[in-house]
């Protein structure tokens, strides 16, 4: 049986020459994002993209860049919508849209829009995160009685086991990024006693009996690296995540294929991810750009821009029943957007750099 860290094996399964995100019809067939749920997304991200405009002083070529691309289903409706949209000085004879993605250039993509594997060297204008970072491998480890230890993976099974200590730096990041108080061993030992005689209290502690963490180091640097990367503008990443002071106690690594939620089995036939410790990333990135960072909820950062989801008046509906039905198609699509319980509670990292952006997302 081969076993592989996690990191390692999520890198393959999702970005090896027969991984989920390289081969096959693309993200799209099997989960729905904020980018495939409705154009109001887009029309946000144009609202967005005006004001930097204005905000570089409409620079000779103004960069796009989508990093973990998908199929560029997100440019293809930015570029509609720009075009849709005519502006002075016109922003379609500047826009630069790049498409950042491990998969072939797909089939019928417009000429207007670049597509590479690697990020551009220079951005100045906007970098795209929408679900990237959720995807960016990272290792699991866990608390055993000899301390924590990374847990290694079968790549065909899932199947887990107690793998090497954790390196230094990854200690580290957990300490100052995932802070937890496991259970004294004599409390374990009191509890396998008094609730199975036959437990061995050592068992537990092996097992996982202290939990298991997703190391986000990895993503620290890939959001750092990504940020370094814009000379002038701003970088936004779009995810679900949690905050130090509210961890999840056993982790959120998952898997996905055709629409429902499976095991995480690293082999390549479904989606691996886990969610975005934001608050890590977005301190990673704030030291690279020097500036503050915003970061809110999807909710609050689509009512900013515009798009509060409110139901058009009934009046509306005998005065002008096709646009009512428009509005109310609207309405939906926002509120999809904007639902606590789903799209809405994903996080907006709103990283400025050599610009003055703070208020757009702070209404």
């Amino acid at each position: 049986m081969t076993v592989l860290r996690w990191r390692d094996a999520m890198e393959t399964a999702l970005y090896g020459p027969d991984g989920f995100f390289v081969s096959g019809p693309g993200p799209a067939a099997h989960f729905r994002t904020s980018v495939h749920a409705s154009p109001v997304f887009a029309s946000c991200l144009r609202h967005v993209l005006t004001a930097l405009d204005l905000a570089l002083g409409h620079p000779a070529r103004l960069d796009v860049v989508d990093v973990g691309a998908g199929r560029a289903e997100l440019l293809r409706a930015l570029l509609g919508a720009v075009v849709a949209t005519p502006t002075e000085p016109s922003l379609a004879e500047r826009i630069r849209l790049v498409a950042v993605e491990k998969a072939a250039r797909p089939a019928g993509l417009p000429a207007e829009i670049e597509w590479r594997s690697d990020l551009p060297p220079e951005i100045t204008g906007l970098l795209l995160a929408t679900e990237w970072l959720d995807n960016v491998p990272l290792d699991v480890a866990t608390h055993t009685a000899d301390g924590w230890r990374h847990l290694l993976v079968d790549p065909t099974t899932g199947a887990e086991s107690p793998g090497p200590p954790l390196s230094p730096a990854d200690t580290a990041w957990l300490t100052r990024w995932w802070p937890r108080t496991p259970t004294p061993t004599s409390l374990i030992k009191e509890f396998a006693s008094g609730g199975d005689p036959d437990q061995d209290a050592n068992s537990l502690i092996d097992e996982g009996g202290w939990g298991r963490v997703e190391i986000g180091r990895g993503r620290d640097e890939a959001w750092a690296e990504a940020v370094g990367r814009v000379r002038r503008g701003a970088a936004l990443a779009v995810d679900y995540g949690h905050l130090r002071d509210a961890r999840p106690v056993d982790g959120t690594l998952t898997g996905y294929r055709n629409g429902r939620q499976v095991p995480p089995v690293p082999d390549g036939s479904c989606d691996v991810t886990a969610h975005v410790a934001i608050d890590s990333v977005a301190s990673a990135g704030e030291r690279v750009a020097r500036c503050a960072y915003t970061l809110v909820s999807q909710r609050a950062a689509v009512r900013a821009l515009g798009a509060d989801g409110g139901r058009p008046p009934l009046s509306l509906a005998s005065e002008d029943p096709a646009g009512y039905l428009r509005a109310l198609a609207t309405a939906s699509a926002v509120a999809e957007l904007t639902d606590p319980t789903g799209l809405g509670g994903h996080w907006w990292l709103w990283q400025p750099v050599g610009v003055d952006l703070a208020p757009l997302l702070a209404r």
